[in-house]
């Protein structure tokens, strides 16, 4: 379920700048200017798959203590990737036309590798970042996440292909809420993860080894259980340092969610 919303996500926004410069450029009949988009696509996504590749075979060189601490950093480090992303994408306002202004001032100022580069650099970051993902991901539900990253990206563009092309546009302000909170929850959860990966290479204090054990009601390895785990970061019976750090990532996602709710809470 992770791998869906995060090759959902990041291939929907790489996807919605080439459609909103697909787009500008046929509505202005500017079509000869397409080959930058289509080139700088490719080249963007071929280097993002290289960077993947080495990153997944890198990853598969490591074990015992050298492979919990290097999922660890991996889950710690992809999880403030992500709430970096989720900041950048909050504060962004009026993005369509922004890119558009972009694209124009290529075009009358004779640089069209400027959008090569727009369309290159912005599939190369989402691509560098997915990999990035996919990999804590992969580590944290210790399972194959090919599948399920595979529908998230045609799923995006499948989307995308119908909000440019219906009669009515398709408004992506509910999902882009509803991802928000499930990337923030899983960010959350790959925070704690990386917590307890580095707790049992023994780089991290324990404190305590158990803070509580639930499995006997929800079981990690049971279907719910899993979907939870993979999802949210669920943890039967997580350390109490696992339980401080969840709860203290849980905090600072609401306040980045709701900060004006909290903000009235605490002045009451």
């Amino acid at each position: 379920m992770a791998d869906f919303f995060i090759t959902f996500r990041e291939t929907l926004e790489a996807s919605l700048v080439i459609g909103i410069v697909v787009s500008y450029l046929l509505r202005t009949e500017q079509r000869r200017y397409l080959r930058y988009v289509w080139w700088g696509g490719m080249v963007g996504l071929t280097l993002s798959l290289g960077v993947g590749v080495v990153l997944f075979y890198v990853s598969g060189g490591f074990e015992g203590a050298a492979e919990e601490i290097f999922e660890g950093v991996t889950m710690i480090f992809a999880a403030g990737l992500l709430a970096t992303m989720l900041v950048w994408m909050k504060r962004q306002r009026g993005h369509t036309k922004k890119i558009e202004e972009k694209v124009e001032r290529h075009i009358e100022r004779k640089r069209l590798v400027g959008i090569f580069f727009l369309i290159f650099l912005s599939v190369l970051r989402e691509g560098i970042e997915t990999a990035i993902f996919l990999l804590a991901a992969t580590s944290f539900a210790q399972a194959n996440s090919i599948g399920g990253a595979l529908l998230g990206i045609a799923g995006a563009v499948l989307l995308v292909v119908v909000l440019f092309t219906a009669w009515k546009k398709v408004s992506l302000k509910t999902f882009f809420t509803i991802s928000t909170v499930v990337l923030g929850l899983f960010a959350v959860g790959l925070l704690a993860h990386g917590v307890h990966e580095l707790q049992e290479a023994s780089v991290l204090p324990v404190f305590a080894q158990q803070a509580y054990d639930v499995n006997h009601i929800v079981s990690e390895s049971g279907i719910a259980g899993s979907i939870l785990k993979s999802l949210f970061g669920y943890n039967g019976n997580p350390s109490l340092l696992e339980v401080i750090v969840y709860l203290g990532g849980l905090v600072v996602l609401l306040n980045f969610l709701w900060p004006r709710t909290l903000a009235t809470k605490k002045v009451s």
